[in-house]
This record gives structure tokens, C-alpha cells and sequence, in this order.
């Protein structure tokens, strides 16, 4: 009994993130991310402010839909991932499985515009991305057997999450490429080596 009653309450959780971050989004697009209030987006999603600050610490949250199961799942995929499998295709399950999420839910295009339209949303995004990129950084460092400060484990998560963020922008530029395509020729390039004829010391040059 008591299983079921914490299993309805973590699922009614979901449904009411959902439903404030669905608000928080149509609101944006509708009125622009600067002119919504949390006010408004409690309203739209039948809760009270108070409910809205047990989900979200300020409304960019909201309309970014950052969702802390998020991370967690990206840090199990991090931490069970096959031993044989290498760190940058790790990384291409974790984002590929964001990527499936948002197009389930037909976000990606107009959640991704509407960043890339905004500063404020731009700076939140890349702001929690950094703390995300912290802890996806020391889980793969672990399991690669590296010490926290290695480059390595830093550099794979860091342009994992560049690849993304170029592939946004690209899309807003040319929206008849998919996000999804844009990240895969990224990722493709990383693991084959965007400039393979990189020289740090040249002739004429010290």
C-alpha cells in the first residue's frame, strides 16, 4: 500500500513539473521569455507560486524544463555504460536519449528557438549546463579509471555539450536540418578529429 501511495505521489510530482514547464514555454513563446511572470505560469498550470518554487527555482527553469531526473538518468547511463564503450559514445547515448525526450514531447525546436532568441534563457541554459558538465565530468572520470582533474574525461563532456549548443544555433539559421542531424555530424567530427592537421608550432611562428 504504502508503495503504491509513494508511486502515485512521485507520479503526480512528474505530472505537475510538466505541467508548470508546458506553461512556463507556451507562455514564452506567446509573450516572450522577459515579459512572463511566475505568477502567470502558476496560474496556467492550476498551482499556487508557493507549488511553483518546490519545482523550480525561478521561472527560466521553468521554460528551459529542467527536470533533475534528467541528470540522474544521464548519470546512471554514465555509470553502467558497457565497459568496452568509449567515453564519446557514452556521451552520444546520454544526449541522443535529451534528444528523444524533447522530440517525444515536440519541444525541441520551439524550447531550442526560443533560447537561442533569448540572452536571459541563453545564459541560464549555458549556467546549468556548466554545473551538469561538473558532475557528468567526475562520473566519467571515475569509470575511465582518471583522476578528477584529468583532461580527458573534462574535454569529451565539454564538447559533448559544445556539439549541442552549435547544432541549436545552427538549426535556428537553417531549420530545414534536424537538431538531431546537426548533432550527429558534430559528434562525428569530434570522434574522427576536426583538425587533423592541428600544428601548435609552425615555421615562422614560436
Amino acid at each position: 500500500m504504502r508503495q503504491a501511495e509513494g508511486g502515485l505521489r512521485e507520479r503526480k510530482k512528474r505530472e505537475t513539473r510538466q505541467a508548470l514547464a508546458e506553461a512556463a514555454l507556451r507562455l514564452a513563446l506567446a509573450k516572450g521569455a522577459d515579459h512572463v511572470t511566475v505568477e502567470e505560469i502558476a496560474e496556467a498550470a492550476d498551482v499556487s507560486v508557493r507549488t511553483f518554487f518546490n519545482y523550480f527555482p525561478h521561472k527560466e527553469h521553468a521554460i528551459l524544463g529542467r527536470d533533475p531526473e534528467h541528470l540522474e538518468r544521464a548519470l546512471d547511463r554514465m555509470r553502467t555504460a558497457p565497459a568496452d564503450e568509449s567515453p564519446l559514445t557514452t556521451m552520444w547515448h546520454v544526449v541522443s536519449d535529451v534528444l528523444t525526450n524533447l522530440e517525444r514531447e515536440g519541444e525541441l525546436s520551439r524550447r531550442g528557438e526560443l533560447i537561442m532568441s533569448s540572452p536571459t534563457l541563453l545564459y541560464q541554459l549555458m549556467m546549468s549546463s556548466f554545473d551538469d558538465e561538473r558532475q557528468l565530468t567526475a562520473a566519467l572520470a571515475e569509470r575511465m579509471g582518471e583522476p578528477p582533474a584529468s583532461v580527458r574525461p573534462a574535454l569529451v563532456v565539454s564538447t559533448a555539450g559544445a556539439a549541442c549548443r552549435v547544432a541549436m544555433e545552427l538549426h535556428k539559421a537553417a531549420p530545414d536540418r534536424p537538431v538531431r542531424e546537426l548533432v550527429a555530424e558534430s559528434f562525428q567530427l569530434l570522434a574522427e578529429g576536426i583538425d587533423p592537421r592541428f600544428e601548435p608550432t609552425t615555421k615562422g611562428h614560436s
